[in-house]
């Protein structure tokens, strides 16, 4: 049988450089001559068998990174020249081969730039479609950003994802008794993988929340994050490492169009993953029941933030122990939204969550303070509603902080489970809120932001309304 020879001088130097070590110091390692290192990391000498297994046992390496091609960098460089502006550019693979192997770090920047404009390709698309609206132009191709048909995939569904829950039980009766999650996390990473963590200062890494090293086998986080955001990245990267393939296995039942599209859920499914690793189903869910959904109890008994025990009380519907279907968004200052989730779906068409009138808004006012109200819908629907702020990273010294707010509700027939309908008022009081103004009919509201687009304005020049949008 015919060997197949293995040319891989481009991973040999990266490695080597990585570690820092001399042609000469890696040679004396390998029990090879530094001239025959020369030759290899030149491609001009394939690796043998043996010398791959060496390679391997002396430097903790992967084989199959060793013999694959480029990294899966080939594959990511076909998709970039079958785009029909570069057909024809590249005659075949082999060529792809070769400057994915010779080249990676300059393959890398071109699968990046190429991401880069077909994200530009989009955004365009998107204010044409916007200019449409406005009557600035007569025809458009409207197409959605990959993170918006993310967003929708994700707020139409149950926030919930059998296939990572079963693998993540799975995982975690694995690790050593007695550990706290953070603790077994990176046991695991040191055991499993050979992977050490590193907390990094700002002026070291600055701009990232999350770096893995794959040649010196270390995952570095930002000293920026708290110590629940460094968990979650941690057990993120567990996830990715030890239970990729139930996260790819519920991606696929996702049906995205985009490859972009699917990179994106795929990190929101391995955040799931890291919030099923920290917060066990089980254990949780017995724990928000005896606790009713005290949130703050939740996150101390946990270690993790209110954000994520939040978070986590959305996924609680296993159709044989479900939780309160409770629903989740989160906004920005000026009023974006972050995320949508809920344990049947976000109730867009019952809820909505666009009024002003929401405490969600409020809560800005009153930075770590939950605000707790009863929102009556014009259709009769009621809900519970729970808002707090969320702070960001740490931000250096002069540098506005990040901060969001976070709404979490339920029906308010759950309501007498929860804790937080103590924090109702007495007198019954309720918030008359709707779905959003331009959709919604209440009469003298002094919140109201827009018209409603289902009633003619009162445009009487003797009466005014209370509401800067009054309407017949």
């Amino acid at each position: 049988m015919v060997e197949r020879k293995v040319f891989a001088g481009g991973r040999v130097r990266r490695v080597r450089q990585g570690m820092g070590l001399t042609q000469t110091a890696m040679a004396g390692a390998l029990d090879i001559s530094p001239s025959y290192l020369n030759l290899i990391e030149r491609n001009q000498r394939p690796l043998t068998v043996q010398l791959l297994l060496k390679l391997a046992a002396t430097y903790k390496l992967d084989l199959d990174a060793l013999q694959g091609e480029g990294g899966g960098l080939s594959g990511q460089l076909r998709e970039v020249f079958a785009d029909p502006l570069l057909a024809g550019e590249i005659p075949g693979d082999q060529e792809i081969v070769e400057v994915a192997e010779a080249a990676p770090n300059a393959a890398l920047a071109t699968v990046k730039l190429y991401r880069a404009y077909r994200e530009q390709a989009g955004r365009l698309s998107d204010l044409a479609t916007l200019l449409a609206s406005e009557g600035r132009e007569m025809a458009s191709a409207g197409s959605h950003m990959p993170i918006d048909e993310v967003r929708q995939a994700f707020e139409r569904r149950p926030n919930f994802f059998a296939g990572i829950e079963d693998a993540a039980e799975i995982l975690g009766k694995g690790f050593a008794a007695g550990d706290d999650p953070p603790s077994a996390l990176r046991n695991w990473l040191k055991t499993e993988r050979g992977i050490t963590v590193r907390t990094l200062p700002t002026h070291v890494m600055p701009s990232l929340r999350r770096r893995y090293d794959r040649h010196s086998m270390r995952l570095f986080l930002s000293e920026r994050l708290s110590p629940f955001d460094r968990n979650r990245e941690l057990a993120m990267e567990v996830a990715l490492l030890a239970i990729g393939p139930a996260i790819d296995a519920e991606l696929h039942t996702l049906s995205l169009q985009t490859a972009e599209a699917r990179r994106i859920a795929r990190f929101e499914l391995a955040r799931y993953a890291a919030h099923a690793l920290l917060m066990p189903y089980g254990s949780f869910l017995a724990a928000a029941v005896r606790a009713r959904y005290d949130i703050d109890i939740l996150r101390s008994r946990f270690d993790v933030s209110f954000e994520q025990a939040a978070n986590r009380l959305t996924s609680l519907c296993r159709p044989d122990a479900a939780g309160i279907p409770f629903f989740l968004m989160e906004i920005d200052h000026a009023g974006h939204v972050v995320r949508r989730a809920g344990a049947q779906g976000f109730p867009r068409a019952r809820f909505g969550g666009q009024c002003p009138k929401l405490n969600i808004h409020s809560a800005f006012a009153e930075p770590g303070r939950i605000l707790v109200d009863r929102v009556d819908m014009p259709e009769g629907d009621a809900f519970l509603a729970v808002a707090r702020t969320l702070e960001g990273p740490q931000a250096d010294f002069g540098e506005r902080i990040r901060r969001t707010a976070i709404l979490i509700g339920c029906d308010m027939a759950h309501a007498g489970e929860v804790v937080y309908t103590a924090a109702l008022p007495a007198s019954g009081f309720s918030v008359a809120a709707g779905p959003a103004c331009r959709i919604c009919e209440r009469k003298a509201c002094l919140s109201r932001a827009e018209p409603p687009i289902t009633r003619p304005l009162g445009l009487d020049e003797m009466v005014t309304g209370l509401s800067a949008f009054d309407f017949q």
